[in-house]
This record gives structure tokens, C-alpha cells and sequence, in this order.
């Protein structure tokens, strides 16, 4: 099947179809050669790569990837689906997906599943019908492994993000969310902090749990009492951070400190404290995680816990890619060390006047 694309000329008439046969007799080389170059195969010198491509732009040529999914069985499509690419998290796991997908000419197709199960199931088969090559994904809450097993079974490899999931061995990306926390933790406790509220998440994702138990972990190697009251579990936004502060505030053991879920929710809270006439950072020392760019921009600049989200990305697209090519790391959770970002929203304990 030869690859072909309608070029409209000036004026509105239709030209004919360009033909790999076309550029390669402009060129005086085989069809071959041409097509092979279009899909920068190595088996084409650089310089003759460049060339053909130039010849192809000139002539209005487009590189058709349906019909080359025909001849290779790949249609060099990749699923990448999340919670809510509107979280700046996510987007920057996505920044560097792209990044390394595009070294190998794919293309991804993103969605956004809202932790809704339903939708991303439909993203799933939709992908499928498509002929994706792989899907990389963080999963909604309450994924069933047969979701997942639907996907392997029909030969599209899928690479986990951010969260794992039980009931499957899916090779998965993420940082190590319960030491990130607890370097947060252990920061607030060297500085005098015994009353620590940790403030967004939830128990239901690996993520919820993991952060939980590093702040857990943390309070008891410095036989400091966990106290349930101190734990204000759902806020995973800035909005929710914002709401989270009025209860924080009124908390009866008046903590003088806090861990947050991730940079969005202790931006929020910040804000929160400042609104009812604290300071942050100063009266009250609060936390992030993740250190996205707005951490350092907020006033005061956060302290926070570096997660790797880039790396998680990068990682999880290459080993997509290797599976793609034959070849792969092994199954299993593989994690990325955190490291803690001290700034201005951290201060030594002491006590309200």
C-alpha cells in the first residue's frame, strides 16, 4: 500500500495525490529509501534523511501514519491517561513523556479520567480500537486489574504512573511518597515542632497511604504520639488547602505546624492562615510536596519535598518504548528518591503568644 495525502493548491483545487514514488523520482532514489527516511530509520544517512524530507515539505507531502500502521502493525499512537491535567503535578509528568516519545515519533492521546473508573475504561477500549501501541497511566481510584489485563491481553503494553495498583505486577513509576513525607516530617521535628497536622489525601490510592504512614513513621521514631485528630484528610487542591485552614485553625491542640499533601494544598492553606491574621511561616510552619514551580514563587516560598515528576515521566515513557522494541526492565514498583527543598515557610517552633 503506498502512502498518500490530498495537497490542496492556492485557490481552493484539489492537486493530485503525492506519491512516495513522486519524491523519490524528483531524487532519483528508490521508493525504499524514501520511505524509510520518512520514519528517520538509521538505515538512511543523516544528510539523506534531511534531504528527503526537505523534498517531501516542498511538495506538500505528509507522512500518512494510518497506512504505515497497515505495513508495521504499530501505529505509533500512545494512551496516556490521569487524574486531572489541570494538577501541575501531572502536567509535568506529561512535559517529559512527551519529551521522550517524540524522539520515537510517537504521538500521545491524553484524557483525563477524574478518578471516574467508567471513563477511563471507555479511554481504554477507545484506545484499542484505535490501535494504540501502549498506554501509560496513573489509575483511577478503584481500577479492577481486568481493566488492565483487557489492555495487556490485546497486545497494548501499559506503564504505571504516580500510583500502584494492587492485584498487578505492572512495571510502575513513582516517587517514594512515604520517605518524601517523612523528610518533611523530620524537618518540622528538628525544628522543634511536636504538634504536626498532616492535612489532604486519602487512605483509598497508594499514594493517600504511603504519605501517610511516612508521617506516621516519622512522629513515632521520635516517640511523639500520633493523634488522629491531627490528620484532616481530602484536600488534594488549593481551593481545598483554602477550606482546610478554618478547620486546622480550630483544631484543639493548636498545632504550630503542617504537612501537606502536595504544594497546591499548602499554598492553599498559607493563604488560609494569612486571611485569619497569621503569618505563615512564622507563626505557623507548613510543608508541600512535589516542588512545583509555584512552590518557590509563593509568598513565603515553601518548603517542600522534590518527588521527581519529571523522571517519573521520562522513565515510564522509555520503558514503554523498550517494551515496544522487545525489551524491558523488570515488573514491579520502581521508585524515586525525594529530597527536601527548605525555604521560607518553615521557621523553629515557638509557642503563640
Amino acid at each position: 500500500m503506498r502512502s498518500t495525502i490530498s495537497r490542496v493548491a492556492w485557490g481552493g483545487c484539489v492537486a493530485q495525490k503525492i506519491k512516495l514514488s513522486t519524491i523519490a523520482e524528483t531524487l532519483g532514489i528508490s521508493t525504499a529509501t524514501v520511505s524509510l527516511a520518512l520514519r528517520d530509520s538509521p538505515l538512511v544517512a543523516g544528510n539523506t534523511r534531511e534531504k528527503i524530507k526537505e523534498q517531501a515539505r516542498a511538495l506538500g507531502y505528509i507522512y500518512n501514519r494510518r497506512a504505515a500502521s497497515l505495513r508495521t502493525s504499530r501505529s505509533g499512537i500512545v494512551g496516556v491517561v490521569v487524574h486531572d491535567i489541570m494538577n501541575p503535578f501531572y502536567g509535568e509528568i506529561l512535559k517529559a513523556i512527551e519529551s521522550e516519545l517524540d524522539r520515537s515519533r510517537h504521538t500521545f492521546i491524553l484524557s483525563n479520567h477524574y478518578d471516574s473508573v467508567e471513563k477511563q475504561r471507555t479511554f481504554i477500549e477507545t484506545l484499542l480500537q484505535l490501535g494504540g501501541d501502549g498506554v501509560i497511566m496513573s489509575p483511577a481510584i478503584g481500577t479492577p486489574p481486568e481493566d488492565m489485563q483487557l489492555a495487556e491481553a490485546n497486545g497494548m503494553p501499559a506503564i504505571l504512573v504516580a500510583r500502584s495498583m494492587e492485584g498487578m505486577d505492572l512495571p510502575t513509576y513513582r516517587g517514594d511518597d512515604s520517605y518524601g513525607i517523612s523528610l518533611a516530617t523530620n524537618h518540622l521535628i528538628g525544628l522543634g515542632h511536636r504538634s504536626i497536622a498532616m492535612i489532604g489525601g486519602t487512605d483509598q490510592t497508594s499514594t493517600g497511604r504511603d504519605r501517610y504512614q511516612g508521617y506516621v513513621n516519622a512522629l513515632r521514631k521520635a516517640e511523639i504520639e500520633v493523634d488522629p485528630n491531627l490528620r484532616i484528610p481530602g484536600p488534594r487542591s488549593m481551593q481545598g488547602g483554602f477550606e482546610a485552614a478554618v478547620h486546622f485553625l480550630s483544631l484543639p491542640q493548636k498545632p504550630s505546624a503542617a504537612v501537606c499533601w502536595n504544594d497546591l494544598v499548602a499554598i492553599g492553606l498559607m493563604n488560609g492562615i494569612a486571611r485569619a491574621g497569621l503569618v505563615p511561616g512564622k507563626d505557623i510552619s507548613v510543608t508541600g510536596y512535589d516542588d512545583l514551580e509555584e512552590a518557590s514563587l509563593s509568598t513565603p516560598a515553601l518548603t517542600t519535598v522534590w518527588n521527581g515528576q519529571a523522571e517519573v515521566g521520562r522513565l515510564a515513557a522509555r520503558a514503554l518504548l523498550d517494551r515496544l522494541a522487545g525489551s524491558h526492565e523488570p515488573d514491579g514498583i520502581h521508585l524515586i528518591k525525594p529530597e527536601m527543598r527548605i525555604r521560607q515557610s518553615t521557621s523553629p517552633y515557638r509557642p503563640r503568644q
